[in-house]
This record gives structure tokens, sequence and C-alpha cells, in this order.
């Protein structure tokens, strides 16, 4: 029926994709047909945006499974982009999250745009063991808004597709996991992280933004990267930068955002 044709805008950042609605009531199983890359229209999760509820515009957050984590880094640069491209008036803006405001500023050339967001405070956990494949395997962990566990040990990819599952639902809300390799100084401008992501919810993805916040975080605090001073954080879609403030913690993230395609769909 007519009534349940919604339109919705495909974007994505570092390659990690996402549908956007707006104001579109959302289900899990909606969700998972939405997302399914054969069935669907295929992504790694749903944003769904209201601007008329609130004095700020809202994003709620579905991933694949149709599971809602409290915060999407490379999802809300999306939404900022995307309500930026919308019309919004002001290159400067607030978006209300499961996981606090979040303060962005866009930059636009053409159909690129850039997105530096204040991610808020990062909280440093006890550390995580797992055993699991014969050992045991320690992680730090961070809640940047949603949880996750930090590895700067050395891991195959072999290794990284069992191990990541076994630690993404070890703690029974979940946890995001990144493994990590931190470069050499001298073959990179500044400090520089290459990062693995298993998303809970999602499995492997191209990028993770508030993963990429958590990695700095754990970085600057085991001294393998300095405070104050943006962290190249290298994804398999790409780079983001990630200052970290010494003392409180506060995080910026920068990156880009685009938009794919839009359409209509669908949503029983």
């Amino acid at each position: 029926m007519k009534e349940n044709v919604v339109r919705f805008e495909k974007w994505e950042g570092l390659g990690n994709d996402f549908i956007l609605v707006e104001a579109v009531p959302m289900t899990a199983e909606a969700a998972r047909r939405l997302c399914d890359r054969r069935f669907g229209i295929g992504a790694d999760g749903v944003l769904v945006i209201d601007r008329e509820r609130r004095e700020r515009p809202t994003m709620q957050v579905w991933n694949a499974d149709g599971s809602r984590p409290e915060m999407c880094g490379n999802g809300i640069r999306c939404v900022a982009a995307y309500l930026v491209s919308r019309g919004t008036p002001q290159k400067a803006l607030t978006i209300a999250t499961d996981a606090g405001d979040k303060r962005c500023e866009v930059t636009r050339a053409g159909d690129r745009f850039d997105v530096l967001v204040g991610m808020g405070r990062a909280r440093l956990g006890e550390p995580l063991v797992v055993s699991a494949l014969g050992a045991e395997h320690r992680f730090a962990t961070v809640d940047v808004g949603n949880p996750h566990a930090v590895t700067f040990d050395p891991y195959t990819e072999d290794a990284i597709d069992e191990l990541g599952p076994i630690v993404a639902t070890t703690p029974a809300e979940g946890i995001n996991v990144e493994f990590c390799r931190a470069r050499p100084t001298e073959q990179a401008e500044g400090a520089c992280i290459d990062v693995t992501v298993w998303e809970r919810g999602v499995g492997r993805t191209l990028a993770c933004g508030t993963g990429a916040c958590a990695v700095a975080a754990a970085a600057c605090a085991q001294g393998r990267a300095p405070y104050g001073a943006p962290l190249r954080v290298v994804l398999p879609g790409g780079s983001l930068r990630i200052t970290v403030a010494p003392g409180s913690l506060e995080l910026l993230m920068q990156g880009p955002a685009r938009r794919a395609f839009s359409g209509e769909v669908v949503i029983a």
C-alpha cells in the first residue's frame, strides 16, 4: 500500500554504508530486511532521522541484525552531511543520539562532505580477558557511547575471523572489537594505526567511527600515540583523524561522508 512506501537515501562513510530514512517507525525485522544485501537494499545499518519532535534532529541506529547500538560514528557523519544536503542552513549542528548530543561541523565541496564531530569523552574500563582458541587474549576496553575491545597484539586474518565473533559476544550486551597495528613513525606522518574491525551485530566492516575513537583513546593511554595531536586511524575503507584531549579524554573525529543513491522502498 502507498502509505508503506517511503523515500530513502543510501550513504556511506569509508565504505560503512547506511540506509537513511526520516521519521519512519522501524522494527528489528524491517531493519534486517532492508539491510539484506541479496533481498533488500543492502547496508551495514539503518539510520532513522527525526527533525520534528525535538529542538534538534535525532538519530536512531539499527544494525543489520536488527539490534540497536547506542551510537555510530560513521553514521552520524552521514546524518550531518545529509541534513546539510537537504537544506539545513547552519553548517554546525547538534544531533541527538542514544549516547547523548553530538556537535557536528560540515564542510561541503560540491558532492563531497567532510565532517568534524565532537564524540564526547572516552571512558577506559577494566581489561577483557577471553579464553579461546587454546589461549588467553587480553583486550583494553573503552566506552565511547558504545563499548569496544581493543588489542595491539598481532593476529592473522584467519585468527581475526575466528576470534572476532567470540570476543564480540563474550559480554552479554555484546562488544565491538578492534585489532590494531601501530605503524613505525618513520613510515607515516605522525602517529598512524591500522585497524581491522569486528562490529557486534554486523561482523567485519570496512570502517567504524566509534571504533577509531576507541583505538585512539587506548593508544594514547598505552603511550602508543600522543594526546592532543591528530592520530590517523587507517581502516579497510579509508582513514579517519582522531584527536584525544589530555586529561578529559574528549574526542574529535574527522572524516568523509558520501551520498550513493536514493529511491523508494516498501516497509511492511
